[in-house]
């Protein structure tokens, strides 16, 4: 018995995460009745699935810090090396001509613009995801909010001739109660989105619907190109794309999204997508009423 006892003793040194004092042995030798084998096999057992669960975690976590350095760096590189394209050939010689220095100048503006949105979006969700993000919470009319939105946008979507509004029946003001600057950044983040990948002469509107006393619930819908089906479930992953070659092109830093999603999570609220191709997109959240 003695012997039994020191070996599955010595198990449990193994499986068990914390270290007994002289009181608690005693009770557990001399007061407790005797362990089974069987009780034996079933903590043996159990401690052998909780770290299968955490190797798996832990692998799951590798993997994705791989891909997020890797997604990174590719997005690192593209603006930068862009750049350096466009200088080193004024460098070499196309300084002399206005005309070609001009639009390289201006080509190189623009891959330094992108390069600095990346490196901003990287700190926002950085600090975001660690919990720096403070929320000043104030009472606001959500449809003033959008309307403003819409105003900023109205260039970029005078271009595509795309018509942006708020749904019929959605007018009566709603009031929220959540941080205004950082729910704006989320509607301009959707609307955006809705802008770069609607049709032309499309539509984008906003439906703003009360849930019940607590909550409301806000939705932008375009009628667009849409999303395929099984790329829904990872849209709100950072730098996750559809379509690699022309999110790119349409602009953005591949963050956003996620930084919608963390942004209304921290408001205890919920995002949502539904989509279809060729059909349209909606994209929904959740946010607390006026209290």
């Amino acid at each position: 018995e003695r012997f039994v006892f020191r070996k599955i003793k010595l198990i449990y040194k193994f499986i068990s995460q914390t270290k007994a004092t002289k009181r608690e042995e005693f009770y557990t030798n001399e007061i407790l009745p005797v362990t089974t084998i069987e009780e034996v096999q079933e903590d043996v057992l159990q401690w052998a699935d909780e770290r299968k669960k955490e190797m798996d975690r832990l692998q799951n976590n590798e993997q994705f810090r791989k891909e997020f350095l890797m997604n990174v760096a590719h997005e690192l590189k593209t603006p930068i090396f862009a750049a350096q394209g466009y200088i080193e050939t004024l460098l070499d010689g196309a300084l002399e001509d206005e005309k070609v220095s001009h639009l390289f100048l201006q080509k190189a503006s623009k891959s330094i613009d992108r390069l600095s949105e990346l490196v901003k979006d990287l700190d926002e969700i950085s600090r975001i995801e660690s919990n720096q993000l403070v929320l000043h919470k104030t009472s606001f009319v959500i449809q003033d909010l959008l309307r403003e939105v819409f105003e900023e946008l109205r260039f970029k979507s005078d271009q595509k001739h795309i018509k942006l509004s708020i749904k019929k029946g959605c007018e009566q003001d709603v009031l929220a109660f959540a941080d205004k600057a950082k729910i704006k950044q989320v509607l301009v983040n959707l609307v955006e989105n809705s802008i770069n990948y609607g049709k032309h002469d499309g539509e984008t509107t906003a439906g703003i619907y009360i849930v019940d006393a607590k909550q409301c619930f806000i939705e932008i819908t375009d009628n667009g190109m849409g999303i395929a089906e099984e790329h829904i479930p990872r849209l709100f992953e950072r730098f996750y794309r559809t379509d690699a070659a022309r999110s790119r092109n349409a602009g953005g830093s591949g963050l956003g999204l996620a930084i919608v999603k963390h942004i209304i999570e921290a408001h205890n609220g919920t995002v949502q997508c539904r989509s279809k191709q060729d059909v349209g997109t909606s994209f929904a959240f959740t946010l607390d009423r006026n209290k």
